[in-house]
């Protein structure tokens, strides 16, 4: 009976040890096909365009594709609950914007914890936002925006790309920061609010460096400062709204790359350091700069702790504001 039960137990640790091996070789041998990268918006937009130059890059290094998917709604929410509930074994990953932090704030419910069922990979980069006004608005600066504001409360229009955007929070932080009335408008995207903004039908637009800047230099908008805390990149003449007397405005719209929690640590450090060579490359570099994204390498704690930081502060300004999605 004891020769029973220790062939038994043998079995059982050879079975073990082979699985262990198994997980190891899978490990070592990773990708050994193509690898999805979801993107929790439509086609066509900034978040898709750098995540489909992200999987190129690690296409080439990695030797497997790298598939953009588009998973679109509810804010970002669809795509975040799929990667959430993807198996964990790194063909599946998340290209996570700025919303991952900014949701919990906003939505009543939602199915996931973002930071709790995600493993961070690397920041990828970040994009200031480009506080611009309609000429018809007697404001050249910052200051002369705050002054007429107060002259005039309840006059001035604030267009975002949706209720719950970082635009829209944006002039949410902005109104806590300086007392200032308006009325804010809500649109279905960026390129709509811009549209009105240039026809003067909105007084004002946060809006990212990509989507602004043409109209800043073609003079049909007036730029006031960037929301970042250092100047853009791709727009390094524009004053910061923090340099402008607002030292604790900051708003990086930001992308990173993650993957559903329990992702072996291998695999994930595998991605960043691929990813952190192509971040690091002048060539890439060159790239995101003439597009106004910075680039921000970063290790898997370095990307929790701001994730941890950034939903902590998003928090805060929703609370403030009273911003609520049903």
């Amino acid at each position: 009976m004891f020769h029973s039960f220790s062939r038994r137990l043998g079995w059982v640790a050879c079975a073990l040890l082979f699985s262990a091996g198994a997980a190891s070789a899978n490990t070592e041998n990773y990708p050994a096909k193509a690898v999805t990268l979801v993107v929790p918006f439509g086609a066509g937009g900034t978040t898709t365009t750098l995540a489909r130059l992200m999987a190129e890059q690690l296409a080439l290094e990695m030797g497997q594709p790298f598939v953009v998917e588009n998973r679109p709604g509810a804010g970002g929410n669809i795509a975040f609950d799929h990667v959430s509930r993807a198996r964990p074994d790194g063909y599946t990953l998340l290209m996570g914007p700025i919303g991952l932090a900014i949701n919990p704030a906003i939505y009543p419910s939602l199915s996931f914890d973002p930071l709790k069922d995600f493993a961070p990979i690397s920041l990828y980069g970040g994009v200031a936002n480009i506080l611009a006004v309609n000429p018809s608005v007697p404001a050249k600066t910052l200051k002369e925006l705050i002054t007429y504001a107060k002259e005039n409360p309840g006059k001035l229009t604030q267009g975002s790309s949706g209720n719950g955007s970082s635009s829209h929070l944006a002039g949410e932080m902005l109104r806590a920061q300086t007392g200032i009335d308006f009325i804010h408008v809500p649109y279905k995207g960026g390129a709509q609010a811009m549209q009105d903004l240039l026809a003067g039908q909105i007084s004002m637009l946060f809006d990212q460096v990509p989507a602004v800047l043409p109209h800043v230099k073609a003079g049909k908008v007036q730029a006031l400062g960037v929301s970042t805390k250092e100047r853009s990149s791709g727009a390094p003449d524009i004053p910061t709204i923090a340099e402008q007397g607002l030292p604790n405005f900051e708003v990086n719209v930001w992308f990173g790359f993650l993957a559903p929690n329990g992702t072996p640590r291998p695999v994930i450090d595998k991605i960043n350091t691929n990813m952190v060579k192509i971040l690091k490359n002048p060539d890439f570099i060159a790239r995101m700069t003439s597009m106004g994204v910075d680039t921000m390498p970063s290790t898997p704690e370095e990307f929790q702790q701001y994730l941890e930081v950034e939903t902590a502060r998003w928090s805060k300004v929703a609370k403030d504001s009273g911003a609520k999605l049903e």
